[in-house]
């Protein structure tokens, strides 16, 4: 079984000497011969460029050990020439510290040359060895300390419980049942899972029953402290860890909070979590509108449709939204002034206190105030935790932080709710993942986001020069949805700048109308790329030739490149700390790919085999461009953009609250009708449960919600991408609350959703 011991920290050596025949050579060599005796790695690099690569892509170093007189590999460059080679090492040294704090460095240095170490890389480095003096022996030595003390602080204390735990080789008797993995080695099928995951996780995986991981239910021992730990971190009053997702995270927000019958205002572009929290708690919803354009893409709530007068027992937004809009938080605080509680659904977000393009937008960023402020954070999704791992914080009003007895009254209530959604058998490996998550953003957060952004935006600007030069050249390539400015800008000034990122009112390139979107309150996140096909702009404007998202989305696909989301004409990846320029490179190469496949109208049985094989009668003997070229058309005839932005503009009038809608569906008062079947204006009907189709994944209708004349314009969409999907087979969207029929004469699946039974 793997263990984190000595040889997961191996030491970097950086010198031109360890290869030559020298005296200063056998002497570091030595070094490093005592170290592997004593079970310790050694990394070598000759050149401080060299070197630069290693820490940029390593961080399991556990020291780095600098020889001052380096000189690049033994070439000089001009500035070397002018400036002395120790000049490189220091820059080296700056590097380093810069993106980790902690990492021992020690530098190794003829006893002539220590006046030429400045200042500025002396008060960043852990030692100074003289060569040729102190024995090998002794300088391991102090290597070894130096890597021993750095390990001892890079576990943080639930995670290294875990750890010491597992390595105590306990006699199991008690849950689980595999028991550290043993009871999968009864079988084929058992032991073939226990190589797969391997032993360390299976022995983590431990009962409630070890008292020494405290207990998450009461947030006693380490399992508190690391929740303490995080909150401190996120900057929260109180956070607490959610081993079911966001979605959980979501419920136990809400029905803490929220009694039935009390108004609350929504994003009506939220998760369906806080829709379904509603039929939890029994509230009554009001919504929010997005902003949308005419691509379909969703921008921030229109805050002038808010009743200034209205009062709400809590008001949710989402933020950043799936498209990467964040809110200026104290802005739209201002706007839900009404609302005795504010949650911020961040679980796409939870990276912004790290970095200070995101300053003063997110919910923990809120001056100290008179509300309650909730942010739920799906820590797995663009941090590092597990699937599902994620965290509620929690900021107390002003009158609650000032008192220890209002702080353990709230911790009190909240906790009865936070336990019906908590098990009793947590997973400690998701545990120990949202520690270390946190762990890894208080260690180097700001460099680690850093990192990310640079990698966005250099591919940005990369696809923006691309899309420049060859509509200059009168050829199309696939743009971004982003200020057009940005490749003018430096990557540095841009990583720099929340302003080169706000979305300007009436601005063309985003495409909002002013009408909706009057003030510069919103931030296009730029780590959330949006690209563009040909076909339609963010203005409403149709091109002759378009290349629909669908079909893009599913050759990158088929070529292992996974988009997040795909619309009609754009599709969003996300930039997250695992991307590479590798995945990056391999994008835009995919991109110039999809291109000549397209120009030369390549047999579509090549470019999707398996979609000609389910349905050849349809797509044998068709191309690449001609099938895209059908399809274009046949979205714009359908109208399918223009019925999509007047279906969500739409107001559904409310028969009965989400609670009592479902309850009709426990009860079985609901019936499934066909949606070419309902008649809005004559005989309405009352929705039993959400529709929301993907694209664009936003609510269309809400359980409870009429349909009648005043939902006519969602009917109509639907209707229509019944249509478009019977046209193209093998291009079924997701549409939460619609189900497909049995064919009918002309093989058509009619949209089947539930409604309330009447009478």
């Amino acid at each position: 079984m793997n263990s984190i011991g000595k040889r997961s920290w191996p030491v970097l050596f950086v010198s031109d000497q360890l290869q030559k025949q020298t005296d200063e050579g056998a002497w570091l060599r030595e070094i490093v011969e005592v170290l592997a005796a004593d079970g310790y790695a050694s990394l070598f690099a000759t050149a401080f460029g060299d070197a630069r690569d290693v820490v940029y892509s390593r961080e399991d170093l556990g020291a780095v050990v600098v020889d001052w007189e380096t000189r690049n590999g033994g070439r000089s460059s001009r500035a070397e020439e002018e400036t002395g080679p120790g000049d490189a090492a220091t820059r080296f040294v700056e590097y380093l510290r810069s993106r980790n704090a902690n990492i021992p460095i020690l530098v190794i240095s003829d006893r002539a040359s220590v006046e030429s170490i400045p200042n500025r890389a002396l008060e960043r480095v852990s030692g100074v060895a003289w060569k040729l003096t102190d024995t090998p022996r002794f300088n391991a030595g102090r290597i070894e300390r130096a890597v021993g003390e750095y390990a001892a602080e890079v576990l943080p204390p639930f995670f290294e419980t875990l750890v010491d735990y597992v390595h105590e080789y306990n006699f199991a008797w008690h849950t689980p049942g595999h028991m550290g993995g043993q009871g999968f080695l009864k079988s084929p099928s058992g032991t073939a899972f226990h190589k797969f995951f391997g032993e360390n996780m299976l022995r983590a995986d431990l009962s409630i029953s070890v008292p020494e991981l405290g207990s998450l239910l009461d947030h006693s021992g380490v399992s508190g402290e690391a929740e303490r730990f995080s909150a401190r971190v996120f900057g929260a009053d109180r956070t607490y860890y959610v081993l079911n997702g966001t979605s959980a995270g979501n419920q136990i927000v809400w029905r803490a909070t929220v009694g039935r019958g009390e108004r609350c205002l929504l994003d009506r572009n939220c998760h369906k979590s806080l829709s379904h929290a509603m039929v939890a708690t029994g509230a009554t919803p009001e919504y929010l509108r997005p902003v949308r354009n005419a691509l379909g893409i969703i921008g921030p709530a229109d805050f002038a449709s808010v009743d200034p007068a209205g009062r709400w027992a809590m008001a949710a937004l989402t933020n950043s939204t799936y498209d990467g809009i964040c809110y200026d938080a104290a802005h739209a605080a201002r706007k839900l002034a009404g609302a005795a509680a504010l949650h911020f659904d961040e679980a796409w977000f939870a990276y912004a206190a790290f970095h200070p393009v995101y300053r003063g937008r997110y919910a923990m960023s809120l001056a100290d105030g008179d509300r309650l402020v909730f942010a739920t954070h799906s820590t797995h999704k663009l941090l590092t935790a597990l699937s599902q791992a994620s965290m509620i914080h929690v900021r107390f009003p002003t009158r609650v932080r000032a008192s220890a007895e209002a702080r353990e009254d709230f911790h009190r209530r909240f906790n009865e709710t936070y336990m019906m959604h908590g098990s009793t058998s947590p997973q400690y490996a998701m545990v120990a993942s949202l520690e270390v998550a946190t762990k890894m953003m208080h260690d180097n957060g700001f460099v680690a986001q850093s990192d990310t952004l640079e990698e966005a935006i250099e591919l940005r600007r990369k696809v923006a020069r691309i899309a420049r030069e060859e509509k200059a050249e009168g050829d199309w390539f696939f743009d971004l949805w982003q200020p057009p400015s940005l490749p003018d800008s430096t990557t540095a000034e841009l990583m720099a700048d929340p302003g080169a990122w706000t979305l300007v009112p009436g601005d063309a390139w985003h495409g909002f109308p002013r009408e909706s979107y009057p003030e510069p309150f919103a931030m296009l996140d730029p780590i959330k790329l949006t690209f563009l096909c040909p076909g339609l702009d963010a203005s409403g404007a149709w091109s002759e030739e378009g290349v629909p998202a669908a079909i893009v989305a599913r050759r990158l696909g088929e070529r292992g490149v996974v988009c997040e989301k795909a619309d009609y004409y754009s599709w969003l990846i996300l930039n997250s700390l695992g991307t590479t320029k590798g995945k990056q490179g391999t994008l835009v190469a995919e991109l110039f790919r999809f291109r000549e496949l397209w120009k030369s109208n390549a047999p579509l049985d090549s470019v999707f085999p398996e979609l000609v094989r389910a349905h050849p009668e349809r797509y044998a003997g068709q191309g690449l461009r001609e099938h895209g070229l059908e399809m274009h058309r046949a979205i714009r005839s359908l109208g399918l953009m223009e019925k999509l932005a007047a279906a969500s503009r739409a107001t559904p009038a409310m028969d009965l609250v989400p609670a009592d809608a479902h309850r009709a569906i426990v009860r079985g008062e609901v019936e499934k009708v066909a949606l070419r079947e309902l008649d809005p204006e004559r005989s309405p009907r009352t929705a039993a449960v959400m529709v929301a189709p993907y694209p664009p994944g936003i609510p269309l209708v809400m359980g409870g919600e009429r349909l009648d004349a005043s939902s006519r314009a969602v009917i109509e969409y639907l209707l229509a991408r019944e249509e478009f999907e019977a046209v193209f087979p093998g291009y079924e969207s997701e549409i939460h609350g619609v189900e497909r029929g049995a064919p009918d004469a002309s093989g058509r699946r009619p949209f089947e959703t539930l409604v309330v039974r009447q009478g």
